[in-house]
């Protein structure tokens, strides 16, 4: 199994990015798809998170409404659209698949992607 996250980079305040992570070697339509983030000294903490089906999303408070997770399941990818970005979304992106439902911590899922740095600067 293989997720590999792309996208980040340097951008200012008020930027937009739009994260990808392909997935490979499972059946990606029978995984929910989650986005975690960890900044430098941190511990990784929730982001976003799709269903399996039907397209259903949770949020973490500190990204609703700036930020949009969307899958596609015949490309076996999903995004992460992060608008209004701020200095405190300074963080690695990882993605993470699970079958236990729309979950918020991290052992609820299985494989994980190698993350994608999104640097903010103010």
């Amino acid at each position: 199994v293989q997720l590999q996250a792309c996208g980040g980079g340097l951008v200012q305040a008020g930027d937009s990015l739009r994260l990808s992570c392909a997935a490979s070697g499972l059946t990606f339509s029978v995984y929910d798809m989650a986005w975690f983030r960890q900044a430098p000294g941190k511990e990784r903490t929730f982001v976003a998170a799709v269903s399996k089906s039907v397209g259903g999303t949770i949020y973490a408070d500190s990204v609703k409404g700036r930020f949009t997770v969307s899958r596609d399941n015949a490309k076996n990818t999903v995004y992460l659209e992060m608008n209004s970005l701020k200095p405190e979304d300074t963080a690695v992106y990882y993605c993470a698949a699970g079958v236990r439902g729309l979950r918020q911590l991290v052992g609820y899922y299985e494989y994980w992607g190698q993350g994608t740095l999104v640097t903010v600067s103010s």
